[in-house]
Formats: structure tokens, sequence, C-alpha cells
């Protein structure tokens, strides 16, 4: 039996192809998925870019974020069964989901939310991976007694827009979001942001709140640019934690002064590293299911492609590229 995918294009990388390849066996660890959906993110449009811009040699299967019926489990696998539903964030070390059946290590694999489809299933996993590991690993929200106070830098973006109720449901702190226009302020006071201001001049929209300092900042987007403001905001032993790579040095030197913390969130790390504690991804997805079957948490779904083609991958790496998108692309096959 064979298993169709789409994969970046070794003789022309910029573009897609459709490949045929052998049934994959699962591994040890393994689960063996038939994929119903993936959501495409931009660790996509970054992979792809710098495929594009070094080359490769063979196909490549992009696609992580993903849901879909186990077919087939690893000798060394327990807690899963063929017939069972499942979503997960990927292991961007491995072939994507942009396939019907896909090899996963089951250690990062939760159960599906009951109360979700597979296209919107598909599009919660990665960014509630990264806002749960930023919120309450890194940060460590959690502990915060109710006189603290969370910044999210991005609210209304893909991470943001759970990073909120995550916080709201999970945590006493109170909750600031940024946003630039009316309907993206209403979208984070809808999902429990208790102050919305604008980015654009956060130490005087901060200021009009009485917030001289911040005890905890979260940056979804662009840390480069928001750096001055972040190191002047965060209070003396303070944490700050982004999820966005930086271009240029960080200047350090207040965050020395006030003994504050720099944490990075990068939701690939315990796959990539293979750590002892990979199986929290799977611990979390299942945490993480029980709030969108409590109603706490809704789908992050805005837009869906149907079927499996180079066509509705194109398009939808196109639209993420667009930059313009509230919520998540995702392909249903």
């Amino acid at each position: 039996m064979s298993v169709k995918a789409i994969a970046v294009n070794p003789e022309n990388p910029s573009t897609f192809i459709e490949i045929t390849l052998p049934m994959p066996q699962p591994g040890e660890h393994d689960l063996l998925v038939e994929v119903k959906a993936v959501s495409v993110n931009p660790v996509d449009t970054k992979v792809h870019a710098n495929i594009a811009k070094n080359g490769l040699k063979a196909p490549r299967v992009l696609g992580w974020d993903a849901s879909g019926i186990v077919k087939a489990v690893g000798t060394g696998v327990t807690g899963f069964k063929p017939g069972d539903e499942v979503w997960y964030a990927g292991d961007i070390t491995r072939p994507g989901s942009n396939t019907t059946h896909q090899l996963i290590d089951a250690r990062i694999v939760g159960r599906k939310p009951a109360s979700l489809g597979w296209a919107a299933a598909a599009a919660l996993p990665l960014t509630a991976l990264t806002a749960w590991e930023g919120l309450f690993e890194r940060l460590n929200i959690q502990d915060a007694g109710a006189e603290k106070t969370l910044l999210i830098i991005g609210g209304a973006g893909g991470v943001g827009s759970l990073a909120i109720p995550f916080a709201k449901h999970n945590s006493k702190v109170k909750i600031v979001a940024t946003a630039s226009r009316e309907d993206s302020a209403r979208w984070c006071r809808d999902r429990g942001a208790d102050v919305v201001v604008n980015y654009r001049d956060l130490k005087g929209e901060l200021a009009k709140e009485g917030l001289t300092f911040v005890d905890y900042i979260f940056i979804l987007n662009d840390t480069d640019g928001h750096w001055d403001a972040v190191s002047e905001l965060i209070a003396p032993q303070g944490h700050i934690c982004s999820i966005v790579e930086n271009a240029h040095p960080l200047n350090q030197d207040k965050l020395k002064s006030k003994s504050a913390a720099l944490h990075w969130e990068f939701m690939y790390t315990r796959s990539m590293y293979q750590t002892a504690d990979m199986a929290r991804q799977g611990e979390i997805l299942n945490e993480v299911a029980k709030l969108v079957d409590t109603g706490v948490v809704e789908s992050s779904l805005s837009e869906t492609q149907h079927g499996l083609s180079v066509e509705s991958i194109t398009e939808a790496h196109r639209k993420v590229l667009d930059g313009h998108m509230r919520g998540k692309v995702v392909v249903e096959y």
C-alpha cells in the first residue's frame, strides 16, 4: 500500500509536487496516523523559505499541526490503539503531515477534543503548546498572586488567542493584551483580557492604566521592535518570555540591573532533543482538549481548504505569507 504526499520540489524548491511513498512502519514509540487535516503555520513557510534558499536533494514533506486516526502502534506504545482520534503538533526533525499517513512519536500526541471536527482540531496543537509552555513552564504564572500583571504582546494572534484564556483559567494574574484595531481589541477582551492597549506606545498606554512595571511579559511578535519598551516595563525580578527570534543583539543592561530573566520558548525543543520529559507535550494536549470540550477554549480555525493537493497546500502557504489572517488556515483531506 502506498502513501500520497505533497512535498517541496527539489528541482524547483519554491514549489510543491505530489509524490507517492511506501506505507511507513511504526518504530518502537511511534503511531501510524491516517492524517485527516493539517494546519499551515509560519514555521511551515519559514522552513520552506530556507529550503528554497539553500536547495535540497530529495523531496521533503512539510506540515506539522495535524489531526487524524491511529492505524497502527509501535511495540513500546501504551495508551493508544488503532481507531483512536488524535491531534499533535509534530516533530520538525521528521517528515511532516502533508501526507495521507504519518509516523509520529506517541509521547507528543494527545487525544483529539471530542467536540471538534478534524479541521478545527488541526488548527490548535502548535499554538496551544506554545502558549501553555510559555505561560506555565517558562514564566510559571500559575504561581503568581492576583497582584501580579501579565503583558501579552500580540494578543489577537494565534498564540495570543489561546494564551489569554489559558492565563485566565489557570492563574490569578491581571492580563494586559496588545491590539492595534478595535476588532482585535474586542477579540482579546472576549477571550478574557482585563485590559487591552495599543502596542505602538506601550509605556504611555500602560501608564494610563497606572502601570509603571509589569511582572511578566510574553512576546509573541517582533522581539526586536518591542525590546526597548519591554526592557523599561519589566518589573525588577520580573520574567520575559519570547517565541520570536531576534535579528539584532538585544541590550541586556536593564535586565541585569533589575535581575530580570529572559526565557525562550520553542515548542519543538522537546521532540528535537528527545528530552526526558517529552511526554509532557501529550499530557498538555490532553489538558487542552478538556478545556476545549468544556468551552473554555475555542478553535482558531478561520478558513478550510479541501483535499490534499499541490494547489491546496500552495494556497494555504500563500495565505499565511500574506500576513493578514486572524486565526488559522487548515487543509482537510
